[in-house]
C-alpha cells in the first residue's frame, strides 16, 4: 500500500510548477514571431541551453519515477535502464547529431525526403514519427495520473487531462522557441527534485542502513548477480539505438546554429544525464531496505514520491515530498511538450503546408489521441512502457537514419522495406508478448520476455532487409548523393571555404 500524502502538499507543488511553467512559456511567446521560431527556434539555441532543454524533455516519467522503481524491484539488473538511457547519447554523438544538423532538415521526415528524394519515404517516416510520439506520450500521462492520485487523492484521469491541456496550450501558443525555455528550466527543476531529497535521505540514514541498502540493491559484492544475457542484450540494443531515432530528441538538434554546436550539445547532455541518474538509483537503493512493501509492479513507481516522508518526516519531509512532486509533474510536462512539438511540426508540414496556424492546430490535436489511450488502457510499468517505444524506434527510424548518413548505397525502396519490416515485426512481437504476459506480480517466462523486448532480432532484421533491397531490389540511388554526403560530413567552415575557393577559381 502506498502511503497517503497530505493533499495540500500535492496541490501546492503541482500548482507551483504549473504556474511557473505557464509563466515561462507565455513570456517566451513574445520571442516567437516567425515560422522558423515555431519549428526550430530560428536555429539560434546555444549548446548549454539546448543541452538543458534536451535533458528536460528526455528525462521523462521513466527516469524520474521509473528508474527508482526498477532498482527497488530488480536491484542491480535495473541499472541497465539508466546506463542505456545515458549511453544512447554517445551513439547519437558518434553517428547522428552533427550530420543531421548539417542536413538543414526541420524534422526526421524532412531528412529522409531530402536524402532519398522520395515522397513515399517521407510519408512513411511521418507516420512512424506520429506513432512513436503518441506512444511515448502515453507513459508520461500515466505517470501524471499516478503522481496526481498519490499527491492529491484525485482520480487518476485528472493528472492525465491536466498535463494534456497544459502542454497543448503552451506548445500551440509559442512553438519551439517557447518550449526551449520551458524545458531548460524543467531539467534543473528535475535534477533538484531528485538530488536534494536523495542527499537528505542519505544524511538521515545511518552507516549501517546504508550498507544494508547497498547490499540489498547491488549484491554483486557478495556474490554473482543473475542476469538474463539475451534479455539484457536486447534491452541495451533498444536503448542505445532507439535514442538515435527519437523524433523529439532529434528535432532539438535542428535548433543548434551548426553541426559543431550540435556535437558539443550532445557531450554536455551525456554529462548532465550521468549526474542525474546517480540520484534515482540512490533512491531505489534506499527503497529496498526502507520501503520493501512497495516492491510490487503496481506500486514501485511511487517510491520516489513517498520515501522522503518515511525517512525524513516532519516539516522537512513535507518540503522534500513537495519538491519531488513538483519535479515529477515537471517531467511529464517537459517530455510531453517535446513530443508534441515534434509531432506538430510533422503533422503541420504534411497536412497544413507548414504554417503557424497548422502548427497550432496540430499541437492541440497531438495530445488528444494519447489522452484517449491512457483513459482506456491499464498502465504498464513506466520504464517498461518507454522501453517498448525505444525498441520500436530502434527497429524503424534508427537504421534508416544511420544508413542514410553513412552509406551511399541506401535507396528509397530499401528504406521503405526496412522500416516496414521493423515496424511490423516489432509490433507483432510486442503484441504477442503482452498477450502471453502472466498475471500481475508473476515473472515473465523466457518466451514472453523475448517477445516484449524484441530489439535483439528486429533491429538486425530491419537492417538486413534495408541493405538487401537497396543493393538488389532494383531501386535507383538518389541523384547528387556525393554532394549530399559531403554536406552531412564536412564541417561547415571547411565546406564554406571550399565553396568560396571554387567561386574564386571560376
Amino acid at each position: 500500500m502506498i502511503d497517503e500524502l497530505d493533499p495540500l502538499i500535492g496541490y501546492l507543488a503541482i500548482a507551483a510548477v504549473t504556474v511557473v511553467t505557464a509563466l515561462i512559456g507565455f513570456l517566451a511567446v513574445r520571442l516567437s514571431r516567425t515560422t522558423s521560431d515555431f519549428y526550430v527556434a530560428s536555429r539560434t539555441v546555444r549548446p548549454w541551453w539546448n543541452a538543458s532543454a534536451i535533458g528536460g524533455e528526455y528525462l521523462s516519467a521513466a527516469s524520474v519515477l521509473g528508474v527508482a522503481g526498477l532498482i527497488l524491484l530488480q536491484g542491480a539488473e535495473g541499472l541497465w535502464f539508466p546506463i542505456g538511457y545515458a549511453a544512447g547519447y554517445l551513439m547519437l554523438l558518434l553517428f547522428v547529431a552533427a550530420p543531421l544538423r548539417r542536413s538543414g532538415a526541420y524534422t526526421v521526415p524532412d531528412f529522409t525526403a531530402v536524402r532519398l528524394q522520395s515522397r513515399t519515404v517521407r510519408r512513411l517516416t511521418s507516420v512512424l514519427v506520429i506513432v512513436i510520439g503518441w506512444f511515448y506520450i502515453v507513459p508520461q500521462l500515466q505517470g501524471a495520473s499516478l503522481t496526481v492520485e498519490i499527491a492529491t487523492g484525485l482520480p487518476p484521469w485528472a493528472g492525465a487531462v491536466a498535463v494534456a491541456v497544459i502542454v497543448g496550450v503552451i506548445v500551440a501558443a509559442g512553438g519551439m522557441r517557447s518550449i526551449t525555455y520551458v524545458q531548460a528550466f524543467q531539467f534543473w527543476l528535475k535534477l533538484t527534485a531528485v538530488a536534494i531529497p536523495a542527499i537528505a535521505m542519505l544524511l538521515v540514514v545511518s552507516g549501517r542502513d546504508l550498507d544494508s541498502a547497498a547490499a540489498e540493491a547491488f549484491p554483486a559484492a557478495l556474490g554473482p548477480v543473475t542476469v538474463d544475457p539475451l534479455a539484457t542484450t536486447s534491452l541495451m540494443v533498444a536503448l542505445l539505438l532507439g535514442t538515435l531515432g527519437l523524433p523529439h530528441v532529434l528535432v532539438r538538434f535542428t535548433t543548434n546554429p551548426d553541426g559543431d554546436a550540435a556535437r558539443r550539445t550532445t557531450l554536455i547532455v551525456v554529462v548532465l544525464l550521468a549526474v542525474f541518474y546517480l540520484f534515482p538509483v540512490t533512491i531505489g537503493m534506499l527503497g529496498r531496505v526502507h520501503a520493501s512493501d512497495l516492491a510490487e509492479p503496481g506500486l514501485a513507481d511511487g517510491l520516489t514520491l513517498v520515501l522522503p516522508g518515511r525517512l525524513v518526516g516532519g516539516l522537512l519531509g513535507d518540503v522534500l515530498t513537495a519538491l519531488v512532486i513538483a519535479g515529477a509533474f515537471g517531467a511529464f510536462l517537459s517530455t510531453s511538450s517535446g513530443l508534441v512539438v515534434s509531432l506538430a511540426g510533422v503533422i503541420s508540414q504534411e497536412l497544413a503546408g507548414g504554417t503557424v496556424r497548422g502548427f497550432r492546430i496540430a499541437a492541440l490535436g497531438s495530445t488528444l489521441v494519447p489522452l484517449v489511450v491512457v483513459l482506456l488502457i491499464e498502465p504498464l510499468g513506466l520504464a517498461g512502457s518507454v522501453g517498448l517505444v525505444f525498441a520500436f524506434t530502434a527497429s524503424t527510424l534508427s537504421p534508416v537514419l544511420v544508413l542514410g548518413i553513412w552509406w551511399r548505397g541506401l535507396t528509397a525502396r530499401g528504406a521503405i522495406w526496412g522500416m516496414t519490416t521493423g515496424a511490423l515485426t516489432c509490433a507483432a512481437a510486442v503484441a504477442i508478448g503482452l498477450a502471453m504476459r502472466p498475471e500481475a506480480g508473476a515473472s515473465l517466462d523466457e518466451w514472453s520476455a523475448a517477445l516484449t523486448q524484441p530489439a535483439l532480432y528486429t533491429v538486425p532484421l530491419a537492417v538486413l532487409v534495408t541493405v538487401a533491397v537497396s543493393r538488389w531490389g532494383g531501386g535507383r540511388r538518389p541523384s547528387g548523393i556525393d554532394r549530399m554526403l559531403a554536406r552531412l560530413h564536412v564541417p561547415e567552415a571547411r565546406l564554406d571555404d571550399d565553396i568560396d575557393g571554387r567561386r574564386s577559381v571560376g
